[in-house]
């Protein structure tokens, strides 16, 4: 008997939900795309609503909801907490009281609100939090069996946890609790370096190539005792998130030289090498834990999913390794894909349900596109409403072929194609792309269009069959959670003169050309990478290639389709909106093309840099 059921995540942050029907993921989306709020933690009303839509279903159809979370085992650990916290946790305590108290434990009510009901089985299910990770990574992977590793900032206690799969059977077998927590010792840093917690740990991993790990051997003396096998503990008398409402305190600030950097300030030598120091042992964890993870499961196959499985560089750095045969990483491995792991789960586990199909080796994960797409139709009201300038060009191989002589020519485009992407990354549907062999392009972007920091590198899609031409990876890449190195003969030696002035000023080495792709080269020569097939994003693929036949280069600059702040464009009125903002010359929606010079002045008065948050 078919299963329809629906999983969500919510209240903490990127809240999302998932639709999945006899073990097939159906739809999947995250708040934020549809209320415009980056990493919206609210319950997820229009995600939900998409899911129902793009299934054709009304929500007494569903077998089954489910919540990523145990909120009473989340609860039991903010008290404990505040007990072991004394007095001087009583803010942090009051406000994550009435979070809990407010929210996250009248799960059902907020279900019931949004689609008139729990499902047949008159109940919300509830799983928990690692569980549901877990089961993101290993249920949607190619693999009968393999170990599991999950890593984040904290579930209800657990904040890693080993495990295996078989079929659809899921154990986990060993676990570090609360206080005791990689993804939040990489936050801390986070917030010491000046970013946003729960958002820039991925400026922190950007940043890092430009430090020395100088500061390492201070971080294991004091902050962290590593085990061979993976397992660690933190002193948590350097960090303030057990009992106050940052995530360092004054001890932490003296063991590094000072305050805290403020946001928007100059980023120092401090900064950098705080950067990476705490990658670098970031990486030590994660390869120890899958060296005893390999040796305690003899499993030749890896799965991870958790926020810190998103640290693309140690993920790099474990498939060089070599420890596991296979590695596959859940695309949405934050709180965002517990959604789609607890459906999943609910699936395979309470229903008893077998695992969908999935062709010899590929996963069915769909390349992430689990968004909604709009159609041609829909494009073309949305322009003849407002009367924008526009030209269809209904053939594929006309219209690539187009983009790509605008990319050859120095342009920069905004990429509306298909399904939306679920999970962080914008895997060449909602995407700005330009040229990677143009010195220009890093800076262009960064600066003219995203608004964003100069130091942040961007990623190269890839044709799959030509990764190996440009990079030291023999393995696919498609949800951009690789980095890798440039092969040798593509590198171009940095001026010596110029590397050793730099000192604390970045610009010296950002605007050094490094290969002859410098467009997608970090200041370490490295890249991460996406790798691109016909038969996962067929329009993308032919772009990639348009471009080839063009200039010879098998790959575009793929960066996400917002500005600073803003979530990924979802509809096309979100990428209009973004297109007109920015200094994009090209927006390409589906079949239809606009050119920037050709559209009227926009009346949109509202100033974005203080709409959004900056990230």
């Amino acid at each position: 008997m078919s299963k329809l059921i629906l999983g969500i995540s919510a209240f903490y942050h990127d809240a999302a939900a998932a639709l999945v029907c006899d073990g097939v993921i159906v739809a999947a989306a995250q708040e934020e795309r549809f209320s415009r709020k980056k990493h919206d933690p609210r319950f997820p009303v229009n995600a939900i609503n998409y899911c129902l839509e793009e299934a054709f279903v009304d929500a007494g159809d569903l077998d089954a909801v489910i919540f990523y979370d145990n909120p009473l085992a989340t609860f039991d650990r903010i008290v404990e907490n505040a007990l072991a916290s004394g007095a001087r946790g009583k803010s942090q305590f009051i406000e994550a009281a009435q979070q809990m108290l407010g929210d996250k434990v009248w799960v059902e009510d907020h279900v019931v609100r949004t689609i008139g009901t729990t499902g047949k089985e008159g109940r919300v299910l509830f799983s928990e939090h690692h569980m549901a990770h877990a089961a993101s990574a290993f249920y949607p992977s190619p693999f009968e069996h393999a170990a599991i590793l999950t890593i984040d900032g904290v579930g209800e206690w657990a904040t890693t946890s080993l495990g295996s799969g078989e079929g659809k059977d899921i154990r986990l077998f060993s676990e570090i609790n609360y206080p005791h927590s990689l993804g939040l010792l990489y936050s801390a840093l986070t917030y010491f370096c000046g970013f946003k917690v729960n958002s820039g740990e991925y400026k922190l991993m950007g940043l890092a190539p430009y430090g020395e790990p100088r500061f390492y051997n201070a971080m294991r003396e004091h902050l962290i005792d590593v085990r061979p096998d993976g397992s660690y503990r933190l002193d948590t008398a350097f960090f303030g998130y057990l009992d106050g409402m940052v995530m360092t305190n004054e001890r932490f600030a003296k063991l590094f030289g000072g305050p805290p950097r403020l946001p928007e300030a100059a980023i120092t030598r401090r900064e950098m090498d705080l950067a990476a120091s705490v990658q670098k042992l970031a990486e030590e964890v994660i390869l120890n834990t899958a060296r005893h993870l390999r040796e305690i499961t003899g499993e030749k196959n890896l799965v991870m999913a958790g926020g810190v499985a998103l640290n693309c560089v140690a993920n790099g750095k474990l498939v060089a390794a070599g420890i596991f045969d296979n590695v596959w990483v859940q695309p949405a491995a934050g709180d965002a894909g517990g959604s789609l792991g607890a459906a999943l789960l609910a699936n395979h586990v309470y229903f008893d349900m077998p695992r969908a199909e999935r062709s010899p080796g590929r996963d069915t994960q769909q390349g992430g596109y689990l968004g909604p797409r709009y159609s041609s139709g829909e494009v073309l009201a949305f322009l003849r409403r407002h009367g924008y300038p526009h030209e269809r060009h209904q053939d594929l191989a006309r219209r690539v072929e187009l983009v790509a002589k605008a990319l050859a020519e120095g342009k920069i485009v905004g990429w509306l194609c298909g399904r939306m992407e679920f999970g962080p990354r914008s895997l060449g549907a909602r995407s700005i792309l330009g040229d990677p062999r143009s010195a220009a392009t890093q800076a262009t972007m960064n600066l003219k269009i995203k608004y964003r920091e100069s130091f942040r590198p961007f990623a190269p899609s890839v044709l799959r069959e030509r990764v190996s031409d440009y990079f030291e990876l023999d393995c696919e890449s498609p949800y951009m959670l690789l980095v890798a190195p440039l092969r040798q003969e593509r590198r171009v030696a940095m001026s010596a003169a110029a590397s050793g002035a730099a000192g604390d000023d970045m610009r010296l080495l950002i605007n050094q050309v490094r290969s002859d792709v410098p467009a997608i080269t970090h200041v370490d020569y490295s890249a991460r990478i996406q790798t691109v097939d016909a038969q996962t994003h067929p329009e993308y693929h032919a772009l990639i290639k348009a471009f080839e036949a063009l200039t010879g280069c098998p790959m575009l600059v793929n960066t996400s389709f917002n500005v600073r702040g803003e979530p990924i464009v979802c509809t096309p009125e979100d990428a209009y909106r973004c297109f007109m903002r920015t200094e994009i010359d090209l927006l390409v929606l589906e079949d239809v093309v606009l050119w920037k010079h050709e559209q009227p002045p926009s009346d949109d008065q509202e100033d974005w840099r203080t709409t959004y948050e900056l990230d």
